[in-house]
């Protein structure tokens, strides 16, 4: 066993790691992230502004037929089958409009076209239809990227040692407690996340991702700050005209309930992919970007993974070449796991056991061996 409880790569036997439930190895993989670019093929790291274009377009069309679906017929059908149209109608546009919030996403990355300008303008535009704040979301997301797995820098959902774990915690560690705070954390989480970096790094002063002076971001990017937030102002109003002229309700069936459904989403496919039993968090003193990059998990969300864009079950590989397209993903994904071994963590538990699972076995963080500066995850008050 070596530092924080690590059991080195020679130590794990191969049969072992059936067990998603099983730690992967902690100390330095015997490979470099040059080492893992070469086993998979050129062609993955291509974009193409055709094919990223496509993916775009056809969301958005499928977007488009349920909301002329939903408008237009569901008031024809009798009272019970139109409440089941319209809850059908809020979970399929709710998984479409998440895949859209992925493309999005990807256009933060630069992983959408070769040209930087193309990619924040195509994602301003989805970003703000979403009510999410591009450019503001873009730099803490790359910030996360660049420090994913330390105790110290990462952006979101960073784990608490037991001493500062919530006083309340205690009364909410059973059944009913979880049940609570997984419907808080899906329903809140993503807008007091943005307005209060609720469950993201702490800072010396107020963090806000709609503030330019927030310590997020730096002098070069507050401009781009303020034109996050003249897209959501202006996606705001256009919504706010849209219910005076079709009434309150009627932007809440079309479009509140979806964009909860996607907020949703967002904060459970992030909180499952950087919250297992399995894996590590690291302080200063051993953390690195390759064993940061690697402390993630590749989840299987069944038929969603395609509505979702393969951000799901391709997350390892995208967190260490966050510039490479999703429709490759899949592919450097099968090319990288013979090269990453045992630092390859895929869980296939369903995404709703997941959750509950994770909800009450990650609770806290605590170190572990003589090193101390490996951090795993306990649920033990």
């Amino acid at each position: 066993m070596g530092a924080g409880g690590c059991m080195s790569v020679s130590e794990t036997k191969p049969e072992e790691k059936k067990n998603p439930l099983k730690r992967v190895p902690c100390a330095k993989p015997p490979f470099t992230i040059s080492d893992i670019k070469k086993a998979i093929p050129p062609h993955c790291f291509n974009r193409s502004l055709t094919r990223s274009f496509s993916y775009v377009i056809y969301d958005l069309v499928i977007s488009f037929l349920l909301y002329h679906i939903a408008t237009t017929y569901f008031h024809r059908l009798p009272t019970p089958l139109s409440s089941l149209a319209w809850l059908a109608y809020w979970v399929v546009q709710g998984c479409v409009l998440t895949g859209v919030w992925v493309l999005a996403h990807e256009c933060g990355h630069h992983a959408f076209s070769d040209y930087q300008w193309v990619d924040d303008t195509v994602g301003f535009l989805l970003h703000s239809a979403l009510l999410v704040p591009y450019f503001s979301w873009k730099y803490s997301h790359r910030r996360h990227h660049s420090n994913t797995g330390s105790l110290e820098r990462d952006e979101v959902f960073v784990p608490k040692p037991r001493s500062k774990i919530p006083w309340y915690s205690k009364y909410l560690n059973n059944p009913p407690g979880r049940m609570m705070s997984l419907f808080a954390t899906l329903t809140l989480g993503w807008p007091l996340y943005l307005a209060f970096n609720v469950s993201g790094r702490p800072y010396d002063r107020f963090a806000c991702h709609y503030s330019p002076n927030s310590p997020i971001y730096n002098d070069r990017e507050r401009l781009q700050i303020w034109l996050s937030d003249v897209g959501i102002i202006t996606m705001s109003l256009f919504l706010y005209r849209v219910a005076v002229l079709k009434g309150v309700s009627w932007v809440i069936c079309v479009y509140g309930i979806p964009l909860l459904i996607v907020n949703g989403f967002l904060v459970l496919i992030t909180y499952l992919q950087h919250t297992h039993p399995s894996l590590p968090h690291y302080d200063g003193s051993e953390w690195d970007w390759l064993r940061g990059a690697l402390a993630t998990v590749d989840r299987d969300y069944g038929v969603l993974n395609k509505l979702f864009h393969n951000i799901t079950d391709t997350h390892v590989v995208h967190h260490l070449f966050s510039t490479m397209p999703h429709y490759n993903a899949m592919e450097a994904t099968k090319a990288a796991r013979p090269v990453l071994g045992e630092y390859y963590q895929l869980d296939e538990t369903p995404f709703y056991v997941a959750m509950w699972r994770e909800a009450k076995e990650c609770l806290f963080v605590e170190a572990e061996g003589e090193g101390g500066g490996v951090f795993w995850y306990k649920n033990k008050m």
